[in-house]
């Protein structure tokens, strides 16, 4: 395709690219850099577009693939590699919102409605809350998986209706 062709048609395209990115940013700056960084791809790379495919979709699967590149280079940013024995990976966001002593507060009155319940329901909620999958969860304790749902099911409605006022 002609440079100046494929340089009209980018163009056009220009007020539905900026819609499609505003949808996957919901930030007008973020699907403003995301626009332009589309734009400059599709005018360096334009020797690879194949003349019998749709340039639409061409351009708008380009978007998307920026979009999922930078998505996935911020997550790895905000992720912290320990470099001690087992090399743990911690993600910083989420170990921030534990140091102040109102969460702290917080996270020890969860523990206690937790501990005060029944054990058929605090073992199972436990168990999930540390990352076992619910069929996991069945065959360590040798309950049946609808069991198991509905127990961590209803500890989760008592948390909720015994922590509403921390909403």
């Amino acid at each position: 395709m002609d440079t100046t062709v494929l340089t009209k048609k980018l163009v056009d395209l220009q007020n539905e690219l900026f819609q499609f990115a505003y949808k996957l940013t919901s930030d007008y700056d973020n699907a403003q850099d995301l626009l332009q960084d589309t734009s400059l791809k599709v005018l360096n790379h334009q020797d690879m577009f194949v003349e019998e495919t749709n340039f639409k979709g061409w351009v708008y699967t380009i978007m998307r693939n920026i979009f999922i590149n930078n998505y996935r280079k911020e997550m790895r940013e905000q992720t912290f590699v320990d470099k001690t024995e087992g090399a743990y990976f911690l993600n910083q966001a989420n170990n921030l919102a534990y140091d102040s002593t109102e969460s702290n507060h917080d996270l020890k009155e969860i523990r206690r409605i937790v501990n005060a319940l029944p054990s058929e329901y605090k073992v199972p909620f436990s168990m999930y809350v540390s990352g076992f999958k619910y069929r996991e969860i069945a065959e360590k304790l040798h309950l049946p998986l609808g069991t198991v749902k509905s127990r961590i099911f209803f500890t989760r409605q008592r948390l909720q209706s015994r922590l509403k006022d921390f909403r």
